[in-house]
């Protein structure tokens, strides 16, 4: 078992904004860390209920590295279902569970803050968090939920951020023990199609040099090395399995781990 420099600071999970199947045990694994006393911080996604709700309105989703194109018209449509259905959905399920949880988003109070993308829209692609209201709310005993939209740094625009992006700027600023990424895939895998248990700076860079990493997992990736300074665990997991989430927390050998 191996431990974060951080001890028992807070422990930042990432996970998809779909609605979790009946079996999946991550929230229920949230809760029961909540209840042993641990601060736990959820950060959601949601592009897959974004992309349908853009289909419904005849608009198609666009990518850039991983990341969701955004002009004016998407944006309504990423804030209604990022910070509406999906983080009160969130909310909801951890409350029937038995936790305290709090919704938020990126917005409130200026906790997730961003340069405007010159590249992709009206994105959010380097976020920098403000992690007062996250800690007022951690010391309150509540569980936070926060959907990944944000401001511009003049507080002019609302952006959209990459979950984990967010989750990944959320871990630096709380000093976090853990961050966890979950996911669909067992590991992060290398040319051959075989797990990676363990995965360092230089590695990743020619993984994604041959294009072997690409899409949703270059900013997980990057994300991934930011908390990495700051002292956190990080591991990208298969939260289809069950208690995983826990398993990750405990330092267990699952998934892939940054080093």
């Amino acid at each position: 078992m191996s431990a974060s420099r951080n001890g028992n600071g807070p422990i930042v999970i990432k996970i998809g904004g779909s609605t979790l199947g009946e079996h999946d045990t991550s929230l229920s694994d949230c809760v029961e860390l909540h209840r042993e006393g641990r601060q736990v911080v959820v950060v959601h996604g949601g592009g897959a209920a974004v992309t349908d709700w853009q289909r419904r309105l005849g608009a198609e989703a666009t990518w850039v590295d991983g990341l969701r194109s955004t002009t004016p018209e998407s944006l309504e449509v990423v804030v209604a279902v990022l910070a509406g259905l999906i983080n009160k959905e969130l909310t909801r399920q951890l409350q029937l569970l038995g936790a305290p949880a709090v919704g938020l988003s990126g917005v409130d109070a200026g906790t997730l803050c961003s340069p405007i993308s010159e590249r992709i829209g009206l994105v959010g692609e380097t976020p920098r968090c403000n992690p007062h209201t996250l800690q007022r709310t951690l010391d309150a005993g509540l569980l936070p939920v926060l959907a990944p939209v944000g401001l511009s740094n003049d507080l002019s625009t609302i952006l959209n951020i990459n979950a984990d992006a967010a989750a990944g700027a959320v871990a630096f600023a709380l000093d976090a023990a853990s961050l966890i990424f979950l996911t669909d895939v067992a590991q992060v895998m290398d040319a051959e199609g075989t797990g990676i248990g363990s995965l360092n700076a230089e590695r990743q860079g020619e993984l994604i040099e041959q294009d072997v990493i690409e899409g949703g997992m270059l900013p997980k990736l990057r994300a991934g090395r930011d908390a990495l300074s700051c002292g956190a665990e990080v591991r990208i997991v298969d939260g289809r399995q069950p208690h995983i989430v826990r398993q990750a927390v405990e330092g267990e050998a699952v998934g892939t781990a940054l080093s």
